[in-house]
């Protein structure tokens, strides 16, 4: 483990500044290794075999990297001197958090549901999910926004955090790495079905506890800001293994359950309509306020974890275990 003020100044300053574009994002790196592996794999084999075996060196290469080259840089600062190592994990821990990021994104999209532009927030949600958008009315863009902010408060806010208190910076990366893979290759599609596949079930299984640990987090975020928390987790309990993901229906389910709205239906992805599970019940329509609310549950949800990582950080070194950089 960590020293707890490197979580919080790490969580604090994705909270403050986010991901500014001036500053190089080692997910761009991941992004541009993945793309020249794949390319040198598919010029080396096509068969279906091939490219099985070559999906399983993947993650090795790509999440191994990101753990190796990180995890030297550390230690090469703090042979240089400690503080200069502790500035630089703060640093790129906080490359791995994206919470003020996902706030943004979704307010983006809710500052044009507001001015009444929604062919603007179409195209703002374009950005941020993979179905098409240009046909959807408010309601839809609402519940797609939603949907993803609610998802991605695994993937974007407390796996990180909860790597980073098992492993640090390079932990932490290496998480990062895993889910840029299952992003770009980890699809069940003609293209990607043998390529992909071990990014794909090793997301799966990175996320396993941390959507878990999330659920529980946003049912006590909606007790606190008077939601119904008894709701949130009814739905947990009754839905969040409908969703074809084996966690994403936690935190949505989760969030559904929260704000009385039924997330799920009909999608459509470059022109075929895909149905996904319902999640929740429709006690009413869905409107632009549905994405606020879901980001106050998102930090209040990050901030708690932070507060859970020190905890358990404070109550190691107090049990006399070793505080690593």
């Amino acid at each position: 483990m960590i020293p707890a003020w490197i979580i919080a100044a790490a969580y604090a300053l994705d909270r403050l500044i986010g991901d500014p574009r001036w500053i190089p994002h080692p997910v761009i790196g991941m992004g541009k290794a993945i793309t020249a592996l794949e390319k040198r794999i598919r010029a080396r084999t096509n068969t279906d075999k091939g490219l099985k075996r070559a999906g399983m060196l993947l993650p090795l290469l790509v999440a191994g990297g990101a753990f190796t080259a990180s995890w030297l840089l550390l230690v090469l600062l703090y042979w240089i001197h400690p503080w200069l190592a502790a500035a630089a994990h703060v640093m790129l821990i906080a490359t791995t958090i994206a919470a003020k990021g996902l706030r943004d994104a979704g307010r983006e999209v809710y500052l044009h549901l507001k001015r009444r532009d929604l062919p603007g927030a179409r195209r703002s949600l374009g950005m941020i999910v993979g179905r098409d958008t240009g046909h959807l009315g408010e309601a839809e863009i609402v519940r797609g926004t939603v949907e993803t902010v609610a998802e991605n408060i695994v993937d974007a806010v407390v796996s990180p955090l909860f790597y980073a208190l098992i492993g640090g910076a390079p932990l932490a990366l290496a998480y990062r790495a895993v889910n840029t893979l299952d992003s770009m290759v980890g699809y069940k599609n003609e293209k990607y079905i043998h390529l992909g596949w071990a990014s794909a079930r090793l997301d799966d299984i990175a996320n396993f506890v941390p959507a878990r640990l999330t659920a529980g987090l946003l049912i006590g975020a909606a007790w606190l800001f008077r939601m119904d928390a008894a709701s949130s987790l009814r739905m947990v309990r009754r839905d969040a293994r409908l969703h074809p993901s084996p966690n994403s229906g936690f935190p949505e389910s989760a969030v559904a359950g929260a704000l009385g709205i039924r997330l799920g239906g009909e999608n459509v992805y470059h022109g075929v309509r895909s149905f996904r599970a319902y999640m929740g019940e429709p006690l009413r329509e869905m409107n632009a306020e549905d994405i606020t609310k879901t980001s106050r549950l998102m930090f209040a949800v990050s901030t708690t974890f932070v507060i859970w990582c020190a905890a358990a950080v404070i109550l190691v070194g107090l049990s006399g275990g070793r505080m690593l950089w």
